[in-house]
């Protein structure tokens, strides 16, 4: 142990181990800063959630960085309630009849128009549906007239969908017309203040109405959000501690069950050898991926599942012909014969003697198979066969291509994901390189 722990003091030397081995520190602080903010069940929940938890978010959003890519201010999500502030609400009652008059006042100074404006109304009342009619005021004085509406007790007004507010408006989608500078060529947004004057009669006395006003922004949160309105920011940070609990797990419990295997085959030898020979040879040639693809098809997508099926189906692998031909030298060394002499148990031979012997060859290649279980989690969820239920990397990749994001220009969508899997990826590959050049002679710098 104290000549593994001197060997990995050398790692100073090389910068791209320091380099690597701080990416990997970031990603561990990360994953427990992630566990601990954002619990499993939150985390499932938000991923899983629909209207009610992301209606407010806008839909495709860009991160709020974009605007630094194209120059131009891009719009931002703006949710007015009949709680909020510059929302006036004003409620007489007379003669069976009661009148909600409410004012949403807010300023715009985006460069480009929102993409999407919808209008959530909620109303109380027992036989009579209440009546609603909306007028637009611009910064510059205009009124426009939206529409009228018979509400149900819960409903909405998507602007962009209303065919008659298209054609008053000149036949362009409502969200530009609604914001358009008369004056301007190519069209542009008015800046400045806004109002939506929503005028509810209630055919009944001890009515009410609440609205709530949302217009949708292009960008949105640091990391964007895809087409359910889902904060990618949620996927990619949990998809850091599964990432990295998977890929370490499946390289530690593959490498560690192989190699010890490989020991006591070769300590016991005979017919037992034999045996683990013939199984690691069928192994090899069965092919992992098909039958991971049929596991999650036919049984379960779970990712411990999945997990326990990989470190089985890799126990078996190539490196228990390496590891055999390393443990055969070492057991005719010396000491080994030496331990016999003085009546040392198998176990303790195979578990004091012969593996530590190999430790030091065995570190390099852990560290750098980390990367390969962690892209083969990714690749699972690109397939569709990721955990249904938690937020991964693959998850929002096979999600962003199943929805045709790079066809429509939602290029971060996929990058993001992609960038977190090839930093993963490179930190323990370098560490691991670096560690390999510690551990092997051969390949030490002089």
């Amino acid at each position: 142990m104290s000549t593994i722990l001197r060997h990995l003091r050398q790692l100073r030397k090389y910068p791209s181990a320091v380099f690597g081995l701080s990416i990997i520190v970031g990603l561990l602080v990360l994953s427990i800063y992630t566990i601990v903010t954002i619990p499993y069940s939150e985390a499932v929940r938000l991923w899983r959630g629909g209207e009610e938890v992301w209606g407010d978010s806008a839909k495709n959003a860009w991160p709020i960085w974009y605007d630094f890519v194209t120059g131009k201010r891009q719009p931002r999500t703006i949710v007015l309630k009949t709680d909020s502030d510059g929302v006036v609400k004003d409620v007489t009652s007379a003669d069976g009849v009661t009148e909600v008059n409410m004012t949403f006042t807010f300023d715009y100074d985006a460069e480009e128009f929102p993409p999407e404006m919808i209008l959530f109304l909620d109303s109380e009342y027992t036989d009579k549906q209440p009546f609603v009619a909306m007028t637009w005021i611009t910064p510059d004085g205009r009124e426009i007239r939206v529409g009228e509406l018979t509400l149900a007790k819960s409903d909405s007004f998507r602007f962009g969908q209303d065919k008659s507010l298209t054609r008053r408006l000149g036949n362009v989608r409502a969200e530009q017309g609604l914001f358009q500078d008369p004056n301007s060529d190519p069209p542009a947004p008015l800046d400045g203040t806004y109002q939506l004057k929503v005028e509810g009669v209630l055919f009944e006395e001890g009515g009410d109405m609440d609205a709530k006003l949302v217009l949708y922004g292009s960008v949105q949160g640091i990391a964007g959000t895809d087409h359910q309105r889902r904060d990618l920011l949620v996927a990619l940070l949990w998809g850091t501690p599964v990432a990295i609990s998977f890929g370490l797990l499946a390289a530690a419990g593959t490498t560690v069950t192989t190699m010890t295997i490989a020991a006591v085959g070769v300590w016991y030898g005979g017919l037992f050898d034999s045996t683990i020979q013939r199984i690691t040879e069928v192994n090899m040639i069965l092919p992992l991926l098909p039958i991971l693809i049929m596991i999650g098809t036919f049984y379960s997508r779970k990712i411990w599942v999945m997990l326990g099926v990989i470190i089985l189906l890799s126990i078996f692998g190539a490196g228990i012909k390496s590891y055999r031909a390393i443990f055969m030298q070492v057991r005719t060394s010396p000491f080994i014969e030496a331990a016999q002499a003085y009546g040392a148990s198998n176990r303790r031979i195979v578990f004091r003697y012969l593996v530590p012997r190999v430790l030091p060859m065995v570190i390099p290649s852990l560290v750098i198979l980390v990367p390969a279980f962690v892209f083969l989690e990714a690749s699972l969820a690109v397939l569709g066969l990721g955990d249904p239920v938690l937020p991964t990397w693959g998850k929002v990749i096979q999600d962003a291509n199943s929805q045709g994001a790079l066809y429509k220009g939602y290029y971060y969508w996929l990058l993001e994901p992609a960038a977190l899997l090839m930093i993963a990826g490179l930190a323990f590959a370098m560490v691991g390189f670096a560690l390999d050049r510690v551990f092997n002679p051969r390949l030490r710098e002089l």
